[in-house]
C-alpha cells in the first residue's frame, strides 16, 4: 500500500472509529446512537439555515487550520494561533471603526490590518526562535495569554470607555451581505469562505510551487542540512512563522468582520487556534485535507447544537466525539502499522 493511499485512509479510519466510540457512549448512557447522528447530521445541512451556519463556522478554522500546517509543515509547532487570532479580530474592528471609507477600500484595509497583526505576533517567536534558540512552543503559549489580556485592555481603554464590546463595525467594513443573509434563511453566513478558500490555495502555492516555499520545507527538513546548502535558516524561520501568523490574523478578521461584526471583553479563549490544531492534524498538514477536517468539525459544532433539542442528548456529547477523533488521529501510528502489516501480508 502506498504512502499516499495510507495517509488518505488514517484520517478516515480516525473519523469512524470516533464515531463508533461515540455511538457506544450514547448507548451506555441511555441514548439511541441512530437518532443521535440523525439529529446531528441534520444539524450541519439538514436546511439551508444550517448549512450556512456550518458553513460560517468553518470559515475561520480553514484559516487557523492553514496557520497551524503552514508552521508545522516547516518544522516548527505554532501554539499561538490562538493569541494571532485575538490580535488579528482586534486589529480588523479597530480599522472598521477608526475609518469612513467606500466598501471596495475600507474591507480590504481591515482584513490587512488583521493579516499584519497576526503576522508580528507570529514573528516575535519565530525572531525569539532564529536569534536566541528558544523554543516556540514555549513562547507562543505565553503569547496567548498576552493577546487575550492586551486585547481585553484595549478594548475596555482604547475603544471604548469602559464598555464590554466595541460599537458594530460600520457596512463598509463588514463581510456579511443582504443577499447572502436572504439566501442563507437569515444565517450568520459571509463572503469570507471565498477568503479561507483562496488561503488554502495560497498555502498550496507557496510549498509545492515556489523556491521559497522549498527552502521553507527544506528547513523544516533538516536545519543543518539546508544551512549547508546555503539558505538562510533564521530567516526562513521569522518568515515561516510570520506567514502562519498572517493566515491566524485573517481567521480573526472572519469573526471581527463576519460572524459578530464587533469585538467584545473575552473572559477565554475563543477556541478557534485550538481548534485549528485538530483541524490541521485530521486534515494532515494538506490544504484540501484541513478544508475536508475544517467541514466535519464546523458541521460537528453546529450540528450539536440540534441534539439536545430533537433527542436530549448533551452537547457535551459532540466534544467527546471531537477528541475521540483528535485521539485516534493521534494514535495514527498504530492505524498505520495496521495497514502496513496487512497490505505486507497480502503481497505475501
Amino acid at each position: 500500500m502506498s504512502k499516499r493511499l495510507i495517509n488518505i485512509i488514517v484520517p478516515i479510519i480516525a473519523v469512524i472509529l470516533g464515531l463508533l466510540a461515540g455511538a457506544i457512549i450514547m448507548m451506555i448512557t441511555g441514548y439511541n446512537p441512530v437518532d443521535g447522528f440523525s439529529a446531528l447530521f441534520y444539524g450541519m445541512f439538514g436546511e439551508v439555515f444550517y448549512a450556512g451556519e456550518t458553513i460560517r463556522q468553518l470559515t475561520p478554522y480553514i484559516l487557523s487550520g492553514l496557520a497551524v500546517a503552514f508552521a508545522f509543515r516547516t518544522g516548527l509547532f505554532n501554539i499561538g494561533v490562538e493569541g494571532q487570532v485575538l490580535v488579528g479580530w482586534l486589529a480588523s474592528v479597530w480599522v472598521g471603526l477608526a475609518f469612513d471609507l467606500p466598501k471596495i477600500i475600507h474591507l480590504p484595509l481591515a482584513i490587512l490590518a488583521a493579516v499584519a497583526a497576526g503576522a508580528m505576533w507570529g514573528f516575535i517567536p519565530g525572531f525569539l526562535k532564529a536569534r536566541f534558540k528558544v523554543h516556540e512552543v514555549i513562547v507562543t503559549i505565553m503569547m496567548n495569554y498576552i493577546a487575550l489580556h492586551v486585547v481585553n485592555h484595549i478594548i475596555r481603554t482604547v475603544l471604548t470607555k469602559g464598555a464590554e464590546r466595541t460599537p458594530d463595525v460600520p457596512q463598509s467594513a463588514l463581510l456579511k451581505s443582504p443577499m447572502l443573509e436572504l439566501m442563507s434563511d437569515y444565517s450568520r453566513l459571509h463572503w469570507g469562505i471565498l477568503i479561507a478558500l483562496f488561503g488554502a490555495f495560497l498555502m498550496w502555492f507557496i510549498l509545492e510551487k515556489t523556491t521559497r516555499g522549498y527552502e521553507l520545507r527544506s528547513v523544516g527538513f533538516n536545519h543543518h542540512a539546508s544551512e549547508y546548502a546555503g539558505m538562510n535558516v533564521n530567516r526562513n524561520i521569522i518568515l515561516s512563522m510570520v506567514i502562519s501568523g498572517a493566515f491566524a490574523g485573517a481567521a480573526g478578521a472572519m469573526e471581527g468582520l463576519g460572524t459578530f461584526g464587533y469585538a467584545s471583553i473575552k473572559g477565554g479563549f475563543t477556541g478557534i487556534g485550538f481548534d485549528g490544531i485538530a483541524v490541521a492534524l485530521l486534515g494532515g498538514n494538506t490544504a484540501v485535507g484541513i478544508i475536508l477536517a475544517a467541514i466535519l468539525f464546523g458541521g460537528l459544532k453546529v450540528g450539536a447544537l440540534n441534539m439536545p433539542l430533537e433527542t436530549g442528548i448533551p452537547t457535551e456529547l459532540v466534544d467527546i466525539i471531537i477528541a475521540l477523533i483528535i485521539f485516534f488521529i493521534a494514535s495514527s501510528y498504530i492505524i498505520r502499522w495496521a495497514l502496513t502489516r496487512n497490505s505486507k501480508k497480502g503481497v505475501k
